[in-house]
């Protein structure tokens, strides 16, 4: 059992440390990516850093673009924004063809009346 089958990817349960070890990075690093904008763990009630598995998974990518491919880190915020934005597309061109869908039944349920 892992920690995706006992929490969801959006609950912070990793302190820094832990984080910092699971992404192969130092916790000053996650830090500096918390001040760039990069990544934006919870906050416990003392204000510790607390990461989520959707954060640690999203600093192995911010690793990935600079390591693997090179990018800066001006770079990866771009990449990250425009991922993002494809994201929410994405969503909302499935919704809609839902919508239409279920439009065009109703369209065909009421020319099938007499």
């Amino acid at each position: 059992m892992n920690t995706s089958d006992l929490f969801g990817r959006d609950e912070p349960v990793f302190v820094i440390s832990v984080a910092a070890r699971m992404c192969g990075v130092q916790t000053q690093t996650l830090r500096y990516y918390e001040t760039l904008g990069l990544v934006e763990p919870a906050r416990s009630p003392g204000n510790q850093r607390v990461f989520s598995r959707r954060d640690v998974d999203r600093v192995m990518r911010v690793r990935n673009l600079v390591d693997d491919l090179g990018v800066n880190l001006a770079g990866v915020e771009v990449i990250l924004r425009l991922l993002a934005r494809i994201e929410a597309a994405e969503q909302a061109i499935e919704k809609l063809q839902q919508e239409n869908s279920a439009l065009r039944q109703r369209i065909r349920g009421r020319r099938a009346q007499p």
